[in-house]
């Protein structure tokens, strides 16, 4: 399985960005699909979840801003990010479950918010 990432870009406070992953597997509609985040100097960390059910789950310091979702004709996974703050800068991840357990990570793609 891959997952590539893309859709980074620096933004300025306040702004909206939208990040995408592609995932390269037969099973992408049975898949729990999530997105996290790592600051520099700190620990990889939850921003959103999305089940094969399209239940989502979001970390705290993004409920009310970020919007996960999937498009599993696409086999894609999306991170729709409106008002940007300094401190969502980091590189973000895309993480795929398999309900066999199996995890997969992407390479990350790199959000900077800074005016």
């Amino acid at each position: 399985v891959q997952l590539v990432e893309s859709g980074g870009a620096l933004v300025q406070p306040g702004g909206s960005l939208t990040l995408s992953c592609v995932a390269s597997t037969r099973i992408f509609s049975l898949t729990a699909m999530g997105w996290y985040r790592q600051a520099p100097g700190k620990q990889r960390a939850l921003v959103a979840t999305i089940t094969s059910n399209m239940i989502t789950n979001y970390a705290d310091s993004v409920k009310g801003r970020f919007t996960i979702s999937r498009d599993n004709a696409k086999k894609t996974v999306y991170l729709q990010m409106n008002s940007l703050k300094p401190e969502d800068a980091a590189v973000y991840y895309c993480n795929l479950h398999t309900t066999t357990g199996l995890e997969y990570w992407g390479k990350g793609t790199l959000v900077t918010v800074s005016s």
